[in-house]
């Protein structure tokens, strides 16, 4: 999987972390390990230092290391790693298209656009998923078949607020608990595992682009996905944010609604991704 910017550049990013996760999941090790890691009072201890100032001082390397402007963001002094992950970015830094016919991007992240088919398996932070396997209901799955799946992957170094695309109202939110299961640790050293990641959605009535469904997918230990729970909103306005992990956002648009840019389109036939930003046009009305 390669990375682009909008203009067709290719984007250079550190992959130790895809690495890292490889091996984890693809060793009989690493899978033993995943499986204490994932234990509750693990992620409850893991949680709990993320937010204590003994964390603090992982700050400064990561900043460093990812190359993070944190002129871009509010002025504060940090009291924990996890005060830092969810940082808030200044008004007007990022630009949010407010022309009604222009679909924009939830966050910054790597976009990859899917048609939604029967066949449509989705790879999402290392479990593969049918769009009935993520929203666990099937009726709803089939009112967005033949429409358009829009997978934004966050990684550690992106602002990590999401944001609405349109203006309109909101159903309640969903959330779906995560499991890991390691099916026999000890017989095998190919995948003998089933993950799901903890996620939540919502069915999003908007006022140009009908029904979307947008869904947070938290990550696997100590990532939380939290929500405002707003029930009437405005195009940009914040949805909520991740701490701590990983994440990513998927939007379910249902079909002859939207016409995806070109260049975003072109590229996800690879199935690699498209670096965007939150506010930004990603495609337009039909």
């Amino acid at each position: 999987m390669a990375i682009f910017k909008r203009n067709g550049e290719k984007l250079e990013y550190d992959q130790s972390q895809d690495l890292f996760l490889e091996k984890l999941y693809g060793s009989l090790a690493g899978r033993c390990l995943l499986k204490v890691l994932t234990q509750p009072v693990i992620t409850e201890l893991g949680g709990a230092f993320m937010n204590s100032s003994l964390s603090k001082g992982q700050i400064n390397s990561f900043v460093e290391k990812n190359n993070i402007d944190l002129n871009l963001y509010e002025s504060q002094d940090y009291h924990s790693y996890n005060d830092f992950f969810t940082r808030t970015i200044k008004d007007g830094v990022r630009h949010i298209d407010m022309d009604e016919n222009a679909l924009i991007a939830p966050c910054d992240s790597k976009l990859t656009v899917y048609p939604i088919e029967d066949t449509l398996q989705l790879k999402i932070k290392n479990s593969v998923y049918t769009i009935e396997d993520l929203l666990m209901s099937p009726a709803l799955a089939d009112e967005y078949r033949g429409g358009l799946c829009l997978v934004f992957r966050l990684t550690v170094d992106d602002y990590h607020h999401y944001h609405f695309i349109d203006d309109g109202t909101a159903d309640k939110d969903h959330f779906i608990k995560g499991v890991f299961h390691t099916v026999n640790p000890i017989a095998s050293d190919y995948y003998p595992i089933y993950k799901t990641n903890s996620r939540s959605y919502t069915v999003l009535h908007t006022k140009h682009f009908g029904d979307v469904v947008q869904m947070e997918v938290g990550a696997m230990m100590v990532g939380k996905i939290t929500n405002l729970n707003k029930k009437t909103f405005k195009r940009g306005e914040e949805k909520g944010y991740f701490e701590f992990g990983g994440s990513t956002v998927v939007l379910f648009i249902k079909k002859d609604i939207v016409d995806i840019d070109e260049d975003i389109l072109n590229i996800s036939k690879n199935e690699d991704e498209v670096r965007v930003l939150m506010g930004e046009r990603i495609g337009t009305l039909k």
